[in-house]
């Protein structure tokens, strides 16, 4: 199995897209992911809606066991600069993924408290407008990560729907943005070639792709892999 060695930040992406396993549970999972290769390890605090959530001191032990060059991502619904900070303070991780749009604060914020974490917005793809507010957006952050939420429902959607959104419409935010875009919603080993065909993206992020019952499952996760890299 190939492995790849990328710092946490976000450099030019080479040859493949680099990956992310989202909705980690464990300290066992965060093993198991990082030892196929991925790049980055989503963990999902409390959410409205969606698969994976688990408690802020479970998530700050798995951080806390995961190696560099691997990337953490806390991925908070909280809408206020202030509490996003307190929250990744807490967590200690060293990516935020912002789930929904900022209410409050500005995106400066982060830069003045935690200018060494990275952040990362959240932009479910819905419609055209989708891709102005992902243009917008990207001058402000360090990536987007483009998905195939709702956030306009009563019980808002923002993450782990396992649906895939319109490609056409994030090729065209990949081949704009000035920064590395990755792509999520409804990715498995049966679709993700095209899906680096048709969008390109600097990275891939999944969840409910490679679990069975919730579990993080080792042949899809092989499986999907191996689609990757197949050349």
């Amino acid at each position: 199995m190939i492995k790849q060695d990328q710092p946490a930040a976000f450099p030019k992406a080479k040859s493949f897209p680099r990956i992310k396993i989202c909705c980690i549970s464990s300290i066992q999972e965060a093993q198991d992911a990082i030892s196929f290769g991925a790049s980055a390890l989503g963990l999902v605090a409390k959410m409205p809606s969606g698969p994976g959530p688990i408690a802020d001191e479970l998530i700050r032990e798995i951080v806390a066991t995961i190696p560099p060059p691997v990337a953490s991502f806390l991925l908070t619904s909280r809408t206020d600069t202030k509490a996003i900070i307190k929250h990744q303070k807490t967590v200690n991780s060293n990516v935020v993924q912002i789930v929904d749009a900022i209410s409050s604060g500005a995106y400066t914020d982060f830069r003045n408290e935690i200018p060494t974490v990275k952040i990362v917005q959240v932009i479910h793809v819905v419609d055209e407008k989708s891709i102005d507010e992902a243009l917008a957006i990207a001058e402000h952050v360090d990536a987007l990560l483009l998905d195939s939420g709702n956030p306009n429902l009563s019980v808002k959607e923002l993450g782990g729907t396992g649906r895939v959104h319109n490609w056409a419409l994030s090729r065209k935010i990949v081949e704009q943005a000035k920064v590395p875009v990755f792509l999520a919603g409804g990715l498995k080993a049966e679709n993700v070639r095209a899906a680096i065909d048709n969008v390109q993206p600097y990275g891939l992020d999944l969840c409910s792709g490679v679990r069975t019952n919730g579990h993080l499952d080792l042949f899809k996760l092989e499986a999907f892999f191996n689609e990757v890299y197949k050349l």
